[in-house]
Formats: structure tokens, C-alpha cells, sequence
């Protein structure tokens, strides 16, 4: 089973967002693609750094498809309901528990309120069909995923990637995974420190 916690990695993940929120600002429709979602903590990470850096207005706009391909896990019921026991939600800021967490009817265990459920859908798909799940995204991320891909994999899946960003818009990865040189060209690298990337 995939493993990652919330709140893991916040400081590239709110640098994304703060590249892309003046990227998105007056689009209709703001998506947003979690690409290896597991349980959803990292989804709804970034949904509550979305949520406390974006307007009222651009929030009620945004989509984020979270997708994973592991039936097995049943990981779409999970990133659904958004139900987490309080032991994966310790780390997390006392203020962003208590504004973005309701008691859940399971003793122990608690739900992410419905502003942050209402802009998640989740769907199975396998990274590796190189087939992207659609266009015209402002953000992609893809962290501790590609990790378990081979070289020649990753090139296809960046290649993907490129595919369903819209002109100009960014893709987040994690540390250790750096560009392929095949696809250097595609990109333009924003922050020295971080694998993020815009789209060329």
C-alpha cells in the first residue's frame, strides 16, 4: 500500500500553488491534477493550501482530480469519503485541523469538510496507459510516484504530462526524481530548489 502523510512536502507544494494562482486568476475553470493520489492525504494538502491562498471566487472555480490505479486498495472510496483517524492528522497546524475537520460518526476518526470534498473527484488511472486523464490543467503534481517508474517510463509519463497542461501552466515532482534530459526541452525549471516546472 502506497504511504504518505498529510501536510508531507507543504513547502514545494505551496510554492507551486503560489506560481499558479496568478497563472489561473480569471479562468472560468481552474484544474488542478493529483497524479498518484493514494488515500488522498496529499489531495487534500493541497486542497487546503488552494483553499487558504486563492479567493472565494477562484476556490469555487477549481477542480482537483485525484487518480491513482490501485483497486485494490480501494483507495477511491477513501479519497471519497475523506474520513482520517487523528493519528495521521497530528502533525498537521491546529488551525487548519480545526477549520478543514469535522468529528466523523466513527469514534477517532474525522472528515474533511465539504469545501474541500466538493473540489476533489477521484478516478483510477493507470499513469503508465500514457494517456492523460484530459487538458488544459493549470497545476499537475506527481510526487513519490515516479520513483518506481524506470528512466525510459518516466520520459513517457513527463511526455503526458506535457500533454494535459495547459500553455504555461506547472508541474510539481518530487525532489528526487529529476527531468530527463529527453524532455528537458518541454520544460523550464521555476524554482532552483524544487521540481517545478512550466510548461513551454
Amino acid at each position: 500500500m502506497a504511504f504518505t502523510f498529510f501536510m508531507r512536502d507543504q513547502p514545494p507544494l505551496e510554492r507551486a500553488v503560489d506560481e499558479m494562482i496568478p497563472y489561473a486568476s480569471g479562468r472560468s475553470r481552474i484544474k488542478v491534477w493529483d497524479a498518484g493520489c493514494a488515500q488522498g492525504q496529499e489531495t487534500y494538502t493541497l486542497a487546503i493550501i488552494l483553499a487558504e491562498r486563492m479567493n472565494r471566487f477562484g476556490f469555487k472555480n477549481l477542480r482537483i482530480d485525484a487518480t491513482d490505479h490501485d483497486s485494490a486498495n480501494h483507495f477511491g472510496d477513501v479519497v471519497t469519503r475523506a474520513v482520517y483517524p487523528y493519528d495521521e492528522l497530528r502533525r498537521m497546524p491546529a488551525e487548519y485541523f480545526e477549520k478543514y475537520f469535522e468529528p466523523a460518526e466513527e469514534q477517532g476518526m474525522f472528515r474533511v469538510v465539504e469545501e474541500l470534498r466538493g473540489r476533489v473527484q477521484f478516478r483510477y488511472h493507470d499513469l503508465l496507459s500514457l494517456e492523460p486523464i484530459g487538458v488544459e490543467y493549470c497545476l499537475v503534481v506527481c510526487k513519490n510516484v515516479l520513483l518506481h517508474f524506470s528512466y525510459e517510463q518516466r520520459i513517457e509519463v513527463f511526455k503526458m504530462f506535457h500533454k494535459a497542461l495547459a500553455p504555461g501552466a506547472f508541474l510539481i515532482n518530487e525532489n528526487t526524481q529529476k527531468l530527463p534530459k529527453e524532455v528537458a526541452h518541454l520544460f523550464t525549471q521555476v524554482a532552483p530548489d524544487a521540481q517545478l516546472f512550466k510548461k513551454i
